[in-house]
Protein backbone atom coordinates (compact mmCIF):
# COMPACT_ATOMS: atom_id res chain seq x y z
CA UNK A 1 0.00 0.00 0.00
CA UNK A 2 1.39 3.50 -0.63
CA UNK A 3 2.69 5.29 2.07
CA UNK A 4 -0.10 7.03 4.20
CA UNK A 5 -0.02 9.04 7.87
CA UNK A 6 -1.30 7.41 11.03
CA UNK A 7 -2.53 10.22 12.97
CA UNK A 8 -1.80 10.70 16.47
CA UNK A 9 -2.84 8.42 19.42
CA UNK A 10 -3.68 9.24 22.91
CA UNK A 11 -1.46 7.31 25.27
CA UNK A 12 1.15 6.48 22.91
CA UNK A 13 2.36 9.10 20.41
CA UNK A 14 1.34 12.63 19.66
CA UNK A 15 2.91 12.86 16.21
CA UNK A 16 1.42 11.64 13.03
CA UNK A 17 3.34 8.32 11.61
CA UNK A 18 3.95 7.63 8.15
CA UNK A 19 3.27 4.38 7.01
CA UNK A 20 3.24 2.03 4.07
CA UNK A 21 5.43 0.78 1.06
CA UNK A 22 6.98 3.05 -1.46
CA UNK A 23 8.59 1.11 -4.73
CA UNK A 24 8.83 -1.98 -2.56
CA UNK A 25 10.22 -0.30 0.54
CA UNK A 26 8.55 -0.56 3.85
CA UNK A 27 8.36 2.43 5.96
CA UNK A 28 7.19 2.91 9.45
CA UNK A 29 8.62 5.99 10.87
CA UNK A 30 7.69 8.43 13.32
CA UNK A 31 6.85 11.96 11.52
CA UNK A 32 8.17 13.95 14.43
CA UNK A 33 5.46 16.17 13.97
CA UNK A 34 1.50 16.41 15.51
CA UNK A 35 0.64 18.81 12.37
CA UNK A 36 -0.60 17.42 9.60
CA UNK A 37 0.79 19.35 6.78
CA UNK A 38 4.56 19.10 8.22
CA UNK A 39 3.93 15.82 8.13
CA UNK A 40 2.96 15.11 4.84
CA UNK A 41 6.38 17.09 3.65
CA UNK A 42 8.12 14.72 5.48
CA UNK A 43 6.15 11.98 3.79
CA UNK A 44 7.19 13.55 0.30
CA UNK A 45 10.82 13.27 1.69
CA UNK A 46 10.53 10.04 2.07
CA UNK A 47 9.15 8.85 -1.25
CA UNK A 48 12.23 10.93 -2.90
CA UNK A 49 14.91 9.36 -0.57
CA UNK A 50 13.41 6.08 -1.70
CA UNK A 51 13.34 6.77 -5.72
CA UNK A 52 16.75 8.22 -5.37
CA UNK A 53 18.25 5.57 -3.30
CA UNK A 54 16.02 2.32 -3.53
CA UNK A 55 15.75 2.27 0.11
CA UNK A 56 14.70 4.75 3.47
CA UNK A 57 16.80 5.78 5.15
CA UNK A 58 19.21 6.45 2.30
CA UNK A 59 22.54 4.41 2.66
CA UNK A 60 25.12 5.39 5.37
CA UNK A 61 28.06 7.65 4.01
CA UNK A 62 31.64 7.06 5.08
CA UNK A 63 31.40 9.61 8.26
CA UNK A 64 34.23 12.78 8.74
CA UNK A 65 36.87 11.50 11.32
CA UNK A 66 36.51 15.29 12.40
CA UNK A 67 32.79 15.75 12.62
CA UNK A 68 31.52 14.27 15.87
CA UNK A 69 28.94 11.20 15.74
CA UNK A 70 26.52 9.66 18.59
CA UNK A 71 29.26 7.04 18.96
CA UNK A 72 32.01 9.22 19.99
CA UNK A 73 29.94 11.28 21.68
CA UNK A 74 28.50 8.74 23.85
CA UNK A 75 32.10 7.42 24.45
CA UNK A 76 32.99 10.64 25.50
CA UNK A 77 30.03 10.77 28.09
CA UNK A 78 30.53 7.69 29.78
CA UNK A 79 34.27 8.21 30.12
CA UNK A 80 33.46 11.79 32.02
CA UNK A 81 30.86 9.74 34.64
CA UNK A 82 27.60 9.23 32.85
CA UNK A 83 24.93 6.55 33.22
CA UNK A 84 25.88 4.10 30.89
CA UNK A 85 22.60 1.58 32.16
CA UNK A 86 20.30 2.80 28.53
CA UNK A 87 23.25 3.85 25.86
CA UNK A 88 23.86 0.42 24.57
CA UNK A 89 20.36 0.69 22.89
CA UNK A 90 20.58 3.88 22.03
CA UNK A 91 24.17 3.22 19.96
CA UNK A 92 22.24 0.33 18.25
CA UNK A 93 19.61 2.95 17.04
CA UNK A 94 22.16 6.14 15.89
CA UNK A 95 25.31 4.51 15.90
CA UNK A 96 27.39 6.81 13.83
CA UNK A 97 24.62 9.66 13.35
CA UNK A 98 26.57 13.06 13.19
CA UNK A 99 25.78 14.59 16.50
CA UNK A 100 24.26 17.69 15.09
CA UNK A 101 21.59 15.96 12.92
CA UNK A 102 19.87 14.18 16.56
CA UNK A 103 17.06 16.73 16.61
CA UNK A 104 13.71 16.67 18.26
CA UNK A 105 12.09 14.66 15.62
CA UNK A 106 14.80 12.41 15.60
CA UNK A 107 14.64 11.50 19.75
CA UNK A 108 10.71 11.28 19.14
CA UNK A 109 11.58 8.86 16.25
CA UNK A 110 14.13 6.31 18.64
CA UNK A 111 11.12 6.93 21.53
CA UNK A 112 8.58 5.38 19.46
CA UNK A 113 10.87 2.99 17.47
CA UNK A 114 12.46 1.31 20.74
CA UNK A 115 9.80 1.43 23.21
CA UNK A 116 6.79 1.24 21.19
CA UNK A 117 4.86 0.75 24.69
CA UNK A 118 6.79 2.52 26.79
CA UNK A 119 5.08 4.68 29.11
CA UNK A 120 6.06 8.30 28.79
CA UNK A 121 8.50 8.35 32.44
CA UNK A 122 9.91 5.43 31.08
CA UNK A 123 10.39 6.49 27.41
CA UNK A 124 11.95 9.80 29.23
CA UNK A 125 14.13 7.58 31.60
CA UNK A 126 15.22 5.42 29.13
CA UNK A 127 15.33 7.47 25.80
CA UNK A 128 15.17 11.43 26.47
CA UNK A 129 16.99 11.96 29.32
CA UNK A 130 20.25 9.95 27.92
CA UNK A 131 19.86 11.47 24.44
CA UNK A 132 19.72 14.31 25.34
CA UNK A 133 22.65 14.82 28.16
CA UNK A 134 24.91 13.16 25.79
CA UNK A 135 24.40 16.02 23.40
CA UNK A 136 24.46 18.50 25.48
CA UNK A 137 27.69 16.96 27.13
CA UNK A 138 29.23 17.33 23.45
CA UNK A 139 27.87 20.49 21.72
CA UNK A 140 27.89 22.69 25.25
CA UNK A 141 25.97 25.95 24.54
CA UNK A 142 25.50 25.08 21.36
CA UNK A 143 23.14 22.31 21.55
CA UNK A 144 19.41 23.17 20.73
CA UNK A 145 16.96 22.83 23.40
CA UNK A 146 14.41 19.81 23.65
CA UNK A 147 10.96 18.89 25.11
CA UNK A 148 10.43 15.84 26.71
CA UNK A 149 7.50 13.48 26.30
CA UNK A 150 3.75 14.69 28.09
CA UNK A 151 3.46 13.00 31.40
CA UNK A 152 7.81 12.10 31.26
CA UNK A 153 7.54 12.85 35.44
CA UNK A 154 5.02 10.13 35.82
CA UNK A 155 2.35 9.91 38.35
CA UNK A 156 3.74 11.66 41.59
CA UNK A 157 2.75 9.40 44.39
CA UNK A 158 1.45 10.60 47.94
CA UNK A 159 0.54 7.96 49.64
CA UNK A 160 1.85 7.11 53.37
CA UNK A 161 1.17 5.05 56.34
CA UNK A 162 -0.06 6.07 59.74
CA UNK A 163 1.18 5.50 62.69
CA UNK A 164 -0.21 2.45 63.92
CA UNK A 165 0.17 0.85 60.67
CA UNK A 166 3.69 1.68 60.50
CA UNK A 167 4.19 0.62 63.79
CA UNK A 168 2.43 -2.78 63.08
CA UNK A 169 4.61 -3.27 59.82
CA UNK A 170 8.06 -2.77 62.09
CA UNK A 171 6.74 -5.44 64.76
CA UNK A 172 5.58 -7.67 62.08
CA UNK A 173 9.34 -7.19 60.08
CA UNK A 174 10.94 -8.00 63.70
CA UNK A 175 9.46 -11.86 64.10
CA UNK A 176 10.91 -12.08 60.47
CA UNK A 177 14.26 -11.03 60.96
CA UNK A 178 15.52 -8.10 63.54
CA UNK A 179 17.83 -6.54 61.12
CA UNK A 180 14.89 -5.94 58.42
CA UNK A 181 13.13 -4.35 61.32
CA UNK A 182 15.92 -2.02 62.07
CA UNK A 183 16.52 -1.70 58.49
CA UNK A 184 12.93 -0.08 58.15
CA UNK A 185 13.21 1.56 61.31
CA UNK A 186 15.82 4.08 59.75
CA UNK A 187 13.74 4.45 56.40
CA UNK A 188 10.86 5.50 58.52
CA UNK A 189 13.19 7.74 60.84
CA UNK A 190 15.07 9.56 58.26
CA UNK A 191 13.51 9.39 54.79
CA UNK A 192 16.08 7.44 52.72
CA UNK A 193 15.93 5.98 49.92
CA UNK A 194 15.39 1.87 49.87
CA UNK A 195 19.04 1.70 48.19
CA UNK A 196 20.49 4.74 50.37
CA UNK A 197 19.18 2.86 53.64
CA UNK A 198 21.41 -0.30 52.27
CA UNK A 199 24.49 1.63 51.18
CA UNK A 200 24.99 2.85 54.43
CA UNK A 201 28.33 2.14 55.91
CA UNK A 202 29.13 0.98 59.55
CA UNK A 203 32.26 3.61 59.70
CA UNK A 204 29.21 6.76 58.96
CA UNK A 205 26.53 5.59 61.51
CA UNK A 206 27.71 7.76 64.49
CA UNK A 207 25.10 6.97 67.24
CA UNK A 208 27.10 8.80 70.04
CA UNK A 209 26.66 11.87 68.01
CA UNK A 210 23.31 11.13 66.77
CA UNK A 211 24.36 11.23 62.63
CA UNK A 212 24.73 9.70 59.60
CA UNK A 213 26.73 10.31 56.81
CA UNK A 214 25.42 9.89 53.28
CA UNK A 215 28.48 10.50 50.69
CA UNK A 216 26.65 10.02 47.66
CA UNK A 217 22.69 9.45 46.97
CA UNK A 218 20.23 9.90 44.36
CA UNK A 219 20.63 13.36 43.38
CA UNK A 220 24.20 13.37 43.60
CA UNK A 221 24.43 15.45 47.13
CA UNK A 222 25.81 14.13 50.24
CA UNK A 223 24.09 14.88 53.28
CA UNK A 224 23.80 14.56 56.86
CA UNK A 225 21.06 12.38 59.08
CA UNK A 226 19.91 13.22 62.26
CA UNK A 227 18.84 10.26 64.48
CA UNK A 228 16.63 9.88 67.33
CA UNK A 229 17.64 9.19 70.56
CA UNK A 230 15.85 5.93 70.67
CA UNK A 231 16.94 5.18 67.19
CA UNK A 232 20.82 5.69 67.93
CA UNK A 233 20.90 3.35 70.76
CA UNK A 234 18.96 0.64 68.13
CA UNK A 235 21.69 1.22 66.18
CA UNK A 236 24.51 1.32 68.54
CA UNK A 237 23.73 -2.15 70.15
CA UNK A 238 23.37 -3.00 66.02
CA UNK A 239 26.94 -1.85 65.79
CA UNK A 240 28.34 -3.61 68.78
CA UNK A 241 26.86 -6.88 67.48
CA UNK A 242 28.68 -6.69 64.20
CA UNK A 243 32.12 -5.62 64.34
CA UNK A 244 34.43 -5.46 61.18
CA UNK A 245 31.11 -4.84 58.99
CA UNK A 246 31.86 -2.51 55.85
CA UNK A 247 27.90 -1.52 55.68
CA UNK A 248 25.63 -1.13 58.15
CA UNK A 249 22.86 -4.01 56.80
CA UNK A 250 23.73 -7.26 55.45
CA UNK A 251 21.25 -6.98 52.85
CA UNK A 252 21.66 -6.22 48.89
CA UNK A 253 18.28 -5.59 47.83
CA UNK A 254 18.28 -7.60 45.03
CA UNK A 255 15.92 -9.90 43.58
CA UNK A 256 12.18 -10.50 44.52
CA UNK A 257 13.11 -11.87 48.64
CA UNK A 258 13.79 -8.77 50.03
CA UNK A 259 10.65 -6.92 48.50
CA UNK A 260 8.79 -10.25 49.37
CA UNK A 261 9.61 -9.99 53.23
CA UNK A 262 8.16 -6.52 53.31
CA UNK A 263 4.99 -7.73 51.31
CA UNK A 264 4.96 -10.98 53.87
CA UNK A 265 4.79 -7.93 57.31
CA UNK A 266 1.81 -5.61 55.46
CA UNK A 267 -0.16 -9.34 54.37
CA UNK A 268 0.45 -10.09 58.27
CA UNK A 269 -1.09 -6.44 59.45
CA UNK A 270 -4.06 -7.29 57.58
CA UNK A 271 -4.63 -10.58 58.59
CA UNK A 272 -3.91 -12.20 55.15
CA UNK A 273 -1.47 -15.45 55.17
CA UNK A 274 1.82 -14.99 53.10
CA UNK A 275 3.82 -17.78 52.09
CA UNK A 276 7.30 -17.30 53.15
CA UNK A 277 8.67 -17.47 49.67
CA UNK A 278 6.86 -16.54 46.34
CA UNK A 279 6.02 -19.53 44.37
CA UNK A 280 5.45 -19.31 40.81
CA UNK A 281 2.90 -18.82 39.70
CA UNK A 282 1.42 -16.45 41.85
CA UNK A 283 -0.98 -13.58 41.93
CA UNK A 284 -0.44 -10.57 44.44
CA UNK A 285 -3.80 -10.14 46.40
CA UNK A 286 -5.53 -7.04 47.01
CA UNK A 287 -5.85 -5.97 50.31
CA UNK A 288 -5.46 -2.38 52.36
CA UNK A 289 -2.03 -1.92 52.77
CA UNK A 290 -1.03 -3.20 49.51
CA UNK A 291 0.23 0.26 47.99
CA UNK A 292 3.43 0.27 50.74
CA UNK A 293 6.71 -0.22 49.37
CA UNK A 294 9.87 0.41 50.58
CA UNK A 295 9.26 4.08 49.09
CA UNK A 296 6.68 4.52 50.87
CA UNK A 297 8.43 4.44 53.97
CA UNK A 298 10.08 8.14 52.37
CA UNK A 299 7.24 9.15 52.34
CA UNK A 300 5.39 8.65 55.30
CA UNK A 301 8.84 10.49 57.06
CA UNK A 302 7.79 13.64 54.77
CA UNK A 303 4.35 13.21 55.78
CA UNK A 304 4.91 13.22 59.66
CA UNK A 305 7.50 15.51 59.31
CA UNK A 306 4.90 17.90 58.27
CA UNK A 307 1.85 16.57 59.89
CA UNK A 308 3.37 16.20 63.88
CA UNK A 309 6.95 17.67 63.31
CA UNK A 310 5.56 20.99 62.03
CA UNK A 311 8.14 21.24 58.97
CA UNK A 312 6.96 22.99 56.63
CA UNK A 313 7.97 22.99 52.89
CA UNK A 314 10.85 24.90 52.78
CA UNK A 315 11.63 22.94 56.30
CA UNK A 316 11.70 19.75 53.87
CA UNK A 317 14.22 20.97 51.46
CA UNK A 318 16.50 21.76 54.42
CA UNK A 319 16.84 18.54 55.61
CA UNK A 320 19.00 18.12 52.39
CA UNK A 321 16.33 15.39 51.18
CA UNK A 322 14.99 17.41 48.09
CA UNK A 323 17.17 19.54 46.06
CA UNK A 324 13.71 22.33 45.53
CA UNK A 325 10.50 22.96 47.01
CA UNK A 326 8.82 21.40 43.81
CA UNK A 327 10.06 18.25 44.70
CA UNK A 328 8.54 18.83 48.33
CA UNK A 329 5.35 20.87 47.97
CA UNK A 330 3.86 17.34 47.27
CA UNK A 331 3.24 16.99 51.04
CA UNK A 332 1.42 20.41 51.59
CA UNK A 333 -1.80 18.65 50.89
CA UNK A 334 -1.01 16.61 54.48
CA UNK A 335 -1.52 19.78 57.05
CA UNK A 336 -5.05 21.39 56.98
CA UNK A 337 -4.62 25.15 56.11
CA UNK A 338 -5.46 28.01 58.16
CA UNK A 339 -9.27 28.17 56.39
CA UNK A 340 -10.14 25.00 57.78
CA UNK A 341 -10.44 26.84 60.98
CA UNK A 342 -14.13 28.31 59.58
CA UNK A 343 -16.00 25.09 59.56
CA UNK A 344 -16.47 25.53 62.97
CA UNK A 345 -18.69 28.91 62.15
CA UNK A 346 -21.05 26.51 59.81
CA UNK A 347 -24.30 26.23 60.89
CA UNK A 348 -24.43 22.94 63.86
CA UNK A 349 -28.08 20.77 63.63
CA UNK A 350 -30.37 22.59 65.41
CA UNK A 351 -28.94 26.00 65.39
CA UNK A 352 -29.61 27.33 61.47
CA UNK A 353 -27.82 30.30 62.18
CA UNK A 354 -24.19 28.37 63.41
CA UNK A 355 -23.43 29.07 66.21
CA UNK A 356 -22.17 25.93 68.58
CA UNK A 357 -25.45 24.73 70.14
CA UNK A 358 -23.60 25.15 73.58
CA UNK A 359 -22.74 28.82 72.66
Amino acid sequence: MPLKLRPPRKGKTPNFEIRGTYLGCRVEVSSGTHKRSVARDKLLEIEKCIEKHGQYPAPETKPDPGRPTFLTAANAWMQSGGDRRYVPMLLKHFRETPIEQIDQAAIDDAALTLLPRGAPDYRNRAIYAPTIAIIRHQLGEKAPTFRRPKGSKGRQRKDFMWPEDAFAILVEAAKIDPEFELYLLVLLYHGTRKTEGLDILAADTRPDDLTIWLPDTKNGDPRMLRMRQDVAERLKQHLAANPGRERLFRFNGDGSHFKHMLLRCTMAVCGIECPKRRPTPWKKPKFRLDFVTFHTFRHTWATWMRMYGGADTKGLVATGNWRDERSAARYAHVVPRAEWDRVDDLPSPGNARGKAVND
